[in-house]
């Protein structure tokens, strides 16, 4: 892969005609080593957020040993790119199919649910010769609240605080090691979001009367974008863990997370090219069906930078931007702001699209995969919450009662 400096030496030297994303490899290991290293437990990479396997062995060299699979096909990508990692099948409702092919031949034990039903199905298809499975970490997700997030994930999976206790003792019976895990939503803006679900969590165990092994934080961490400024990592970091202190759980219980976004939004920036400028919105090469998906479906803002030789010295204007499709839906609109006199020809840099970009790219209408090439870039990413070794932390005022009194 070829390697410059930033976007201005790649727009010079190919003056590109389609997308490139520019990775930034040193991004994706220093956010690896901050969770290694900063994070009081588990990193499970979630693999959804961006499966390129060049990144995955990037986050390996940083220091994640732990993968979050959704999807047999995930989990086949890791186990043959790192043999050696840790796969926990998160995803609350599996193929029977699916969950065999992990247990049996991808070596995975750790799987979560949030049914009785999903429960059987697990106990059925990791059997072996009628045998039940006696070496099974099991999860079960607790529905928790969204309201911190910019992104809800609290509708289509978790069991509730009244029917949890239930679905506990069962799960313990069948169980090596219980867990409990939850989702917060993704870009949690504050801490609290996990000081409340893990209080939620308090209540399932203590209703539950059962050990827990494993208390399983998600994801949900969030990474910096124009409008959304949310507090150090390390601050989260310090809220889960008090939290995590202060829980009923075993002497010898382990504390996971899931990070996606916050491991690699900052792993890609993309650049693009303005093919025409109609007053305040600027059509690009690359869009809703590419690895823009997020800004036009759920509005979401990334940072822009107008690529020149020389700057711009002209007015801040809000643009909205429409993709390459034929398609009315391809469809971005902001606002982006980007210097006045900004004209069909130049380049625009977008950033923070190692979270989701690729991952959702399609080749919708002819513009695709086939024509996004990948550039090495050695410059800082755009924006960052990854700033090194993070400083001692002080709790939130609203969070640091839940946790004045700790002690398993």
């Amino acid at each position: 892969m070829a390697k410059h400096h930033n976007a201005l030496r790649v727009a010079r030297a190919l003056r590109p005609a389609a997308p490139v994303t520019l990775v930034r490899p040193h991004a994706a290991i220093a956010a690896a080593a901050l969770f290694a290293s900063e994070f009081p437990g588990k990193s499970f990479y979630a693999v959804k957020a961006n499966p390129t396997p060049e990144l995955i062995r990037l986050l390996w060299e940083g220091g994640i040993r732990h993968f979050d699979v959704a999807s047999l096909t995930e989990a086949r990508l890791v186990r043959d790119l790192l043999p050696e990692a840790t796969l926990a099948f998160m995803h609350p409702v599996k193929a029977p199919e699916a969950i065999a092919e992990a247990y049996h031949a991808l070596g995975v034990r750790i799987f979560s649910l949030d049914s009785h039903e999903e429960l059987a199905k697990i106990v059925a298809a990791t059997a072996t010769d009628g045998v039940n499975a006696a070496d099974l970490t099991l999860c079960v997700r607790l529905r928790v609240s969204s309201a911190h997030s910019k992104l809800s994930l609290a509708s289509k999976f978790g069991v509730s605080l009244t029917d949890a206790p239930a679905l506990l003792m069962a799960t313990r019976q069948v169980a090596d090691a219980l867990g409990i895990c939850f989702h917060v939503g993704s870009q949690a803006m504050t801490p609290q979001a996990y000081a409340d679900a893990l209080a939620l969590t308090r209540a399932a165990i203590v209703a539950a009367s059962v050990t827990v092994d494993v208390i399983d934080v998600g994801g949900g961490f969030p990474s910096r974008y124009p409008g959304m400024e949310p507090p150090a990592l390390a601050a989260y970091f310090a809220v889960i863990h008090r939290g995590f202190e202060a829980l009923p759980v075993s002497y010898s219980a382990e504390l996971w997370c899931e990070p996606g976004r916050a491991l690699c939004a900052d792993y890609s920036s993309l650049l693009v090219r303005v093919e025409k400028r109609r007053d305040d919105t600027l059509f690009i090469n690359d869009g809703a069906y590419g690895q823009l998906f997020d800004a036009a479906h759920v509005a979401w803002r990334y940072p822009v930078a107008l690529v020149r030789e020389v700057a711009s010295h002209a007015k801040p204007l809000d643009y909205d931007f429409y993709g390459p499709t034929c398609d009315d839906m391809d469809h971005m609109k902001g606002p982006f702001v980007l210097p006045a006199d900004v004209q069909a020809g130049d380049y625009l840099e977008i950033g923070q699209l190692g979270a989701y970009g690729s991952a959702m790219r399609t080749g919708f209408n002819g513009f695709g995969d086939c024509l996004c090439q990948s550039v090495e870039v050695g410059d800082a990413p755009m924006s960052s919450l990854i700033t090194g070794t993070p400083e001692p932390v002080e709790l939130p005022g609203n969070v640091r009662h839940l946790f004045a009194k700790s002690g398993k």
